[in-house]
């Protein structure tokens, strides 16, 4: 998402819940693309401030190199605005302005349903979230849509039948 001739540095992703080459430092989101900030200094205060001004999938972050990745829900709180990260035909990511309704939930893909510790069944979805006491019909390669306030799953459904039940 950098062009060639900007600069030699580009930030590298903290630490966190995508892989390295499937996310975005928030510090490029907030410079590069939504345009609030012309340099690094300004995405640090916005960013850092003590109001708290960016929230993750429902999430205060304060982090300017924290990955956001595929589907994830940027919200800035002083706007108002609420944005989701996604692929372009090409490949890209790009931001997609939502509205407050759709960004109360997100659709997760699950990697792993497994038991753990005392025979608890629990599922982990594609951006390192692991829910305990899922449904027992979640198996891996489903879609889960995930309700961002109550950290539950509100519907759930396959990926070959490709509808949410």
């Amino acid at each position: 998402m950098l062009d060639k001739l900007s600069g030699i540095y580009a930030p590298r992703p903290s630490p966190g819940p995508h892989k390295l080459t499937e996310c975005v430092p928030l510090m490029i989101l907030l410079r590069n693309r939504l345009k609030y900030a012309l340099t690094y200094r300004e995405v640090v205060m916005i960013v850092k401030d003590k109001a708290g001004n960016i929230e993750i999938d429902g999430k205060l972050r304060r982090d300017p190199h924290f990955p956001v990745g595929f589907n994830d829900v940027v919200t800035i709180i002083k706007t108002g605005d609420h944005y989701r990260l996604l692929y372009d035909m090409k490949g890209r990511f790009i931001l997609h302005k939502i509205d407050n309704a759709e960004a109360k939930y997100k659709l997760c893909k699950v990697i792993r349903h497994t038991t753990g510790h005392n025979s608890v069944p629990y599922i982990v979805t594609h951006d390192g979230r692991t829910i305990r006491f899922s449904h027992p019909d979640i198996k891996a390669n489903d879609t889960i849509k995930v309700n961002m306030n109550k950290h539950l799953i509100v519907q759930f459904g396959r990926e070959q039948d490709r509808k949410l039940y």
